[in-house]
């Protein structure tokens, strides 16, 4: 895991098909998307400001985003059940 880099979780609530796509496009371009409207990534505070800034641009009125940043006590008392994809783990993966 690169220094700074957190859990962050983005979560949205977007009503137009158009903008919820665009908000998609660029949340899968950084992260891992894990339900319809919720994405999971380690980053930097400053690149999830950023992001976090890409997509509330495209909100409408009633529309809403949400960044939750994990923190590691809070990160190691998460548990995922069922078919969920597993959280991102903290070191790189190796292909063979």
């Amino acid at each position: 895991m690169a220094r700074g880099e957190m859990l962050t979780v983005f979560t949205y609530d977007i009503s137009r098909n158009k903008i919820r796509r665009k908000a998609a496009k660029i949340l899968e371009d950084e992260a891992s998307r894990v339900q319809k409207s919720v994405f999971e990534v380690r980053m930097t505070e400053a690149r999830a400001a950023a992001v976090s800034q890409r997509v509330a641009a495209l909100l409408d009125p009633g529309d809403s985003l949400r960044v939750y940043v994990i923190g590691a006590n809070g990160e190691h008392r998460t548990r995922v059940f069922g078919d969920a994809v597993p959280i991102e783990p903290r070191s790189g993966y190796w292909l063979a």
